[in-house]
């Protein structure tokens, strides 16, 4: 592993991504998203016309242009956009409420590297707000660090971002929505990603920027031009307060 340190940061909030970052990407790759995938079809097929879920079938037909689309054909769209691996907010929608299935009966855990209970615990002794912005459902997140596999991490957190309440994470205004709805100024933040893109966006609304490349990872040791570390442990980050 590797010493190199990042900081320090005077910041009053941390938002942390989760795929490459706090968890592991291969965890995504290899285990989410091939469960969700094999499921698709039956989730539609026992779903579709089920109310609860009348937002996600209008996001669908909106998105395909179709009004009359049905659950054979809503299925085949969800699995055209989840093997392209396109974010888009239904689809993201239908994967959370397959691993909430998965979450509950024991089947699924969230992947999450050792040191990082310990650094959210040390930054909420110190009064450092803790939030998650990820491309995953707002529910996918909760799950993720409720049933990680380093227990329930859930109180370590202080709330959860998506595409549906800040907007696309290369876009610098999801930035600034996020920092308004937490109540801090731009270089009041630090975020963390593996994704130069979405630090790049971050750091034009304001933010401080970092980036964590975990050991092994085939795209190198660096995220683009940002301070990068291999553990979060490596972060030299303090309160303003």
């Amino acid at each position: 592993m590797s010493a190199v340190t990042a900081g320090p940061f005077a910041v009053d909030a941390v938002v942390l991504d989760i795929e490459g970052t706090v968890g592991s990407l291969a965890h995504v790759q290899e285990v989410l998203f091939p469960y969700a995938r094999e499921r698709l079809a039956h989730w539609t097929a026992e779903h579709w016309d089920d109310p609860r879920h009348a937002g996600i079938r209008r996001e669908i037909r909106e998105a395909t242009g179709d009004p009359a689309l049905g659950a054979a054909a809503a299925a085949a769209v969800l699995g055209d956009w989840s093997d392209q691996d396109l974010k888009t907010a239904p689809l993201k929608a239908v994967q959370a409420l397959i691993w909430a299935d998965g979450y509950a009966d024991g089947s699924l855990h969230g992947h999450v590297y050792p040191e990082v209970p310990g650094v959210l615990a040390d930054w909420q002794q110190a009064g450092i707000a803790r939030y998650v912005y990820s491309s995953g459902a707002l529910a996918a997140q909760r799950d993720w660090f409720a049933h990680s596999d380093l227990g329930d991490l859930s109180a370590l957190l202080d709330g959860y971002f998506d595409l549906t309440t800040a907007g696309g994470k290369r876009e610098p205004d999801s930035y600034r929505r996020i920092a308004a709805a937490v109540g801090a100024e731009g270089r009041s933040v630090l975020f963390l990603s593996d994704v130069d893109a979405e630090l790049d966006a971050a750091a034009a609304a304001g933010w401080r920027t970092a980036g964590v490349r975990r050991a092994g990872d085939p795209r190198g040791t660096a995220v683009g031009a940002h301070p990068t570390v291999d553990s979060l442990h490596l972060l030299r980050v303090t309160s303003t307060r």
